[in-house]
């Protein structure tokens, strides 16, 4: 999937730097949902076992946990010292000033996330954040339609012709889409509208992105990833279960640990596998 020989893998990357080669070549990069250091690395240990780029993002959650000036740097370390191209992304933020503070703290990408926003808000918004990220060769991710949560809001399906709209007015370098994905479910019982898909895929010429990518079965994502315009997935919940089921397995073989450190030492090989086998399903 990648050629570790080629000096690229070495850079720092943006979106489009991982997402262009992907759609031309009929695969797809995992966005990875991060919450702390110990996942961060394990992500970037199983993409450069798998030799595959990845996408570190940093969601709202993470940002109220670890500020920014923390994980600016952190994601950048990760990046220059790893054998394939790491992208730092800020994920759905909701306003210019979020994403401002992202590029100045070493993120690479943005997310803007106008999709509660009428659609002429939603291209202004996204308009004033490319013009920000573009003079730093910072990508960004807009959205059209909104992506609903398990158990939460519910989703609104994405209008192709407003898609199109999005797309030429404000020129995103990827597109989040809504297309029957969730965010935050625990099975893989999504099911994709393809004719939805299809339409979108007619008047948008970028990558398109889903989120919500752990409700969607293996199959179905291996044909997303080589059969459409969908080159980025989101993936969170599943990383999160594996974490949470690695860590409550380590402490019932040891009870007598107390140790962080080791505690988490411990977690991170469960995780790193887990993490491999997510990031296969998106190799053509």
């Amino acid at each position: 999937m990648l050629n570790l020989n080629n000096d690229f893998f070495m850079s720092i990357a943006n979106l489009t730097d991982v997402l262009a080669p992907a759609l031309t070549a009929g695969y797809g990069v995992a966005g990875l949902v991060v919450l702390g250091w110990e996942d961060a690395s394990a992500f970037v240990e199983a993409a450069e076992e798998i030799g595959c780029p990845v996408i570190l993002q940093a969601g709202p959650a993470c940002r109220a946990h670890t500020p920014l000036s923390v994980l600016g740097p952190m994601f950048r370390t990760l990046a220059e010292q790893a054998r394939v191209p790491v992208v730092s992304h800020i994920d759905h933020a909701v306003s210019v000033e979020e994403c401002r503070a992202g590029i100045e703290h070493g993120f690479t990408s943005v997310m803007i996330d106008g999709s509660r926003l009428s659609l002429a808000e939603n291209i202004e918004l996204s308009q004033r954040v490319k013009e920000i990220a573009s003079r730093q060769r910072v990508s960004v991710e807009a959205e059209i339609g909104f992506v609903g949560y398990d158990g939460g809001e519910t989703s609104m399906p994405t209008n192709a012709d407003e898609a199109a709209k999005l797309v030429e007015l404000a020129c995103p370098d990827a597109l989040a889409v809504s297309i029957g994905n969730i965010h935050l479910q625990n099975s893989t019982k999504t099911k994709i509208n393809r004719l939805a898909l299809e339409k979108i895929e007619a008047v948008v010429d970028i990558p398109l992105v889903l989120h919500g990518a752990s409700g969607i079965d293996v199959q179905e994502r291996r044909w997303l990833a080589s059969r459409t315009k969908v080159c980025k997935f989101n993936v969170g919940t599943e990383l999160r279960r594996a974490f949470g089921f690695a860590l409550r397995d380590v402490l019932r073989r040891d009870q007598t640990l107390f140790d962080r450190n080791q505690i988490l030492t411990a977690v991170k090989p469960a995780l790193v596998k887990k993490t491999k086998a997510i990031l296969k399903t998106f190799k053509h």
